[in-house]
């Protein structure tokens, strides 16, 4: 597998910006400051770059402007990779020689409306984003290159949100297996005690289980605390050519990568309430000698707490339904338990970063620089970006 363009690239640097719910920074100003730390984490200076991708919301052209870039490759969008394509396009475009360091961004607003990168068709404002806590309705996914199968029916049935259709997910999951809203509330709570050891998260005060259980409901059987929670923020990260590792301070190397955009839309699949993930991950395990045992930690995409789940089911770090207790144990799930996920608080207290904050803290904890929340064992690292019929997977290891 010495031929797959991952073991020719690199993470060789990774950046964030301040971080905050209603801040009123412009966009373009998180770009920057992210970016700019990202570049010269990498060891380079704006020049080096060749090549940008991105999701958005900052245009490139802006984006480059700003930072004096002058780049031959751009990429984006959301093809085969779902949320982390333009991550993947990067790892591809240096590992087949199209450029040697792209910088990679994502920058979000709770306030505004999106901006796509150039050239980008429209995007879904990330898998498995429904109602926020402040009770946005989250985006509706565009019915377009047959990712979308059954909206028709899902509207006509007032489901305008991907937490009505991500709890049928949920539910279905409940019925075939006995996943409880316990076990959902176990995810959280956790999630948010890690979150209390992360100065950049937007949520730190503890929550209980029966904190979870009164929360509002949303959308059955999720409540308000199964929900991420939307900021304004944004991530970079700088992929490089293996051979720039000499050239910086903690490169991150990439294992393996998966993608998947469905088939079967939001519940058309026949292996329903499995989703673009399970795809995404199978491809990521057949490029990769590496096995789920060898796996340290995962950092995965909690858009809601059930995705999260499926994506222990999709990598295979449980058996199919067993997601449930899997989580419920403590002694596993926390950051000093035998297998710790969502190190930094995920999306449900840390803040909404469309899967870029999972590989920030990835990174970090690769590179042993998570500060008090830092694992013990840290040499490989799976993330899994995404939820219904988009997905994107990584193998991360220590370089």
């Amino acid at each position: 597998m010495t031929g797959l363009p991952e073991r020719r690239a690199i993470i060789s640097g990774i950046g964030i910006s301040r971080i905050g719910r209603r801040t009123g920074i412009p966009g373009l100003d998180l770009t920057v400051e992210a970016s700019r730390q990202a570049i010269a984490d990498a060891g380079l200076r704006p020049e080096d770059i060749d090549g940008v991708a991105t999701l958005g919301d900052t245009p490139v052209k802006a984006a480059c402007d700003a930072l004096g870039l002058a780049p031959d490759y751009l990429g984006g969008g959301i093809d085969t990779g779902g949320l982390l394509s333009p991550v993947m396009s990067a790892v591809v475009a240096v590992g087949t020689g199209r450029a040697r360091h792209v910088l990679v961004y994502r920058t979000v607003q709770m306030i505004g409306g999106a901006v796509l990168p150039d050239g980008a068709a429209p995007h879904l404002e990330g898998a498995g984003l429904g109602p926020t806590p402040d009770g946005d309705s989250g985006s509706v996914y565009p019915a377009r290159d047959g990712l979308a199968g059954g909206m028709d029916e899902l509207m006509g049935a007032h489901a305008y949100s991907a937490a009505n259709w991500l709890a049928m997910h949920c539910r279905r999951h409940m019925h075939l297996y006995g996943t409880t809203k316990q076990q959902l509330g176990a995810l959280a709570v956790n999630s948010r005690r890690n979150a209390g050891l992360n100065p950049a998260a937007v949520f730190q005060t503890p929550i209980t289980l029966d904190d979870y259980l009164s929360a509002r409901p949303i959308s059955e059987p999720f409540g308000l605390l199964d929900c991420d929670v939307p900021i304004d923020g944004s991530i970079a990260l700088v992929v490089s050519v293996a051979d720039h590792a000499t050239g910086c301070e903690h490169p991150v190397q990439v294992e393996a990568m998966g993608g998947s955009t469905g088939p079967g839309g939001w519940y058309l699949r026949p292996d329903y309430p499995r989703m673009a993930s399970s795809d995404a991950a199978a491809q990521l395990w057949s490029r990769t000698d590496l096995r789920p045992a060898d796996v340290d930690f995962a950092e995965l995409y909690d858009g809601f707490t059930f995705l999260a789940l499926a994506w222990l089911e999709a990598f295979g770090f449980c058996g199919e339904g067993e997601s449930g207790p899997f989580v419920e144990d403590p002694g596993r799930i926390a950051l000093e338990g035998s297998f710790p996920i969502n190190t930094y608080g995920g999306q449900l207290s840390a803040g909404r970063m469309h899967g870029y904050w999972i590989v920030h803290e990835a990174c970090l904890q690769l590179r042993g620089q998570a500060g008090d929340r830092q694992l013990g064992r840290h040499r490989v690292a799976a993330v899994g970006a995404g939820g219904g019929p988009i997905a994107g997977a990584l193998l991360l290891t220590a370089h």
